[in-house]
Order: C-alpha cells, then structure tokens, then sequence
C-alpha cells in the first residue's frame, strides 16, 4: 500500500512559467523524496514599466510517504 502527500509551494523565475516550475521541484527535491507529480495550481506575472518581470507559480507537490 502506498500513501500520498501533497504540499503546496511557490516558486518564482524571470526567465518564464517552465523555468519557475522547475526551479520549485529542483529546490522542493532538496527536502522532499519521492516526488511523483506537480499540479500548477496557479500562474501570476509581476509587471514592471508595462513588462513582465518575474513569473510565478503555485505548485502542489505530490510526493509518496515512506
């Protein structure tokens, strides 16, 4: 039998939507084993002087429980 978890993190990039994703797994990885998934929950641009400036994302985490 297996159990789940998930959590949910931010995570921010200025290069776009995918790298913020994948700097959230890569630093979520740091503390969490098992990560089998990610849901983007949410996505938000930061606007600066009519341009975006920063990118972020609202990840749930799903990881299994050992």
């Amino acid at each position: 039998m297996s159990v789940a978890r998930v959590t949910e993190i931010i995570a921010s990039s200025t290069k776009g939507i995918e790298d913020a994703v994948e700097q959230g797994i890569a630093k979520a990885s740091e503390t969490i084993q098992g990560i089998q998934g990610v849901w983007v929950k949410d996505t938000k641009a930061v606007v600066e002087n009519n341009k975006v400036s920063e990118w972020r994302v609202t990840l749930m985490v799903t990881f299994i429980v050992k």
